[in-house]
């Protein structure tokens, strides 16, 4: 039998989560991974015999991440899982022991971050350049993906778009992001002659006598699913020969990735991205950074160069002061 204070719980939970859907204006998709998110830290916290979330100590919050970690949830489900946490103790947070509760989870997303997985401009260019064939899905699928590209949109955004968010006159697409935020993203040459291609010959062919708002669409004239995304771009990236895990995301963070690569700021590239905060943007920095280690290694002299042997009898360097084939340092 559930207690009065565990339903007292999925009460305060339930009431939270309506406020982030109507209040908030978080999607569907972000409210159900909160839920489940909440869920599990309510029975983590039943079987350890706490129905107060707002006891909880500095071990148990422990715990229940390496729990999660065990499970084998990925550092990104995680960090979600405790911005989901973080969320929920601000909006019960009616105490002191509350607030201790939400100094508890404050800051230890760090240790769980992971660079984004990215794809490599060579393997960009094999799954855009595949042969566009002549049946509508065809034109369809070639434009969904290099616009997902061009634009760094989430797979979400990308279903989602309607006709009157695009202009193809002049190049762009007005996005409506997370919590009904909108934000202007140019498309590019390419995908604005692919997306001129299926609006004029291949969208017509799916709609036929019927109407919608959807720019992609099925072959029923009914919109295309994120679902139906991920098991095209699956088989794209397979004629592509592309081996690793390809997922819609994998896209968004090469669209922000290559982009710095090629020095665009990053303050730019957040509006692109439509992050509220540029300390998201920022791991991106971290690609970055990781690149020009790189870089740093393979053609700094220095880095080459073999370090000369020590002298037993002098202690001084072997070889020292000859100025053969040394570059004078700037």
């Amino acid at each position: 039998m559930i207690s009065k204070s565990a339903k007292a719980l999925d009460a305060r939970i339930d009431e939270f989560l309506t406020g982030l859907r109507i209040e908030g204006g978080y999607s569907r998709h972000t409210v159900d991974a909160y839920r489940r998110d909440l869920t599990k830290y309510r029975q983590f916290l039943a079987a350890r015999g706490c129905s107060d979330p707002t006891r909880v100590t500095k071990a148990l919050v422990q715990s229940f991440l390496e729990e999660l970690r065990k499970a084998g949830l990925a550092s990104v489900s995680i960090a979600r899982c405790l911005a989901a946490l973080r969320s929920f103790y601000r909006f019960i947070e009616t105490d002191s022991r509350s607030t201790a509760c939400l100094t508890l989870l404050t800051g230890g997303s760090k240790s769980w971050t992971r660079l984004p997985k990215t794809l490599t401009e060579r393997e960009v260019a094999n799954l855009l350049d595949l042969p566009v064939g002549p049946e509508p899905e065809h034109v369809r699928d070639a434009a969904m993906v290099e616009l997902l590209y061009a634009t760094g949109l989430r797979v979400s955004e990308l279903v989602q778009l309607t006709v009157g968010q695009i202009n193809v006159e002049i190049g762009y697409v007005r996005v409506l992001g997370k919590r009904g935020k909108q934000r202007i993203v140019p498309i590019g040459e390419h995908a604005r002659q692919l997306l001129i291609r299926y609006l004029e010959a291949a969208r017509p062919r799916f709609l036929k006598s019927r109407a919608s708002q959807a720019v992609f669409l099925t072959r029923l004239g009914r919109p295309f699913t994120r679902q139906g995304f991920w098991k095209m771009l699956r088989g794209r990236a397979a004629l592509a020969g592309i081996t690793k895990p390809l997922s819609p995301h994998m896209l968004r963070h090469s669209f922000a990735t290559h982009l710095l690569e090629h020095g665009a700021d990053l303050r730019s590239v957040q509006m692109m991205l439509g992050h509220a905060s540029i300390v998201t943007t920022q791991i991106y920095t971290h690609v970055e950074r990781a690149r020009l280690k790189r870089i740093h290694s393979q053609f700094f002299p220095r880095q080459r160069q073999r370090p000369e042997r020590r002298s037993h009898q002098s202690g001084n360097y072997a070889n020292q002061g000859s100025g053969e084939g040394d570059e004078p340092y700037a």
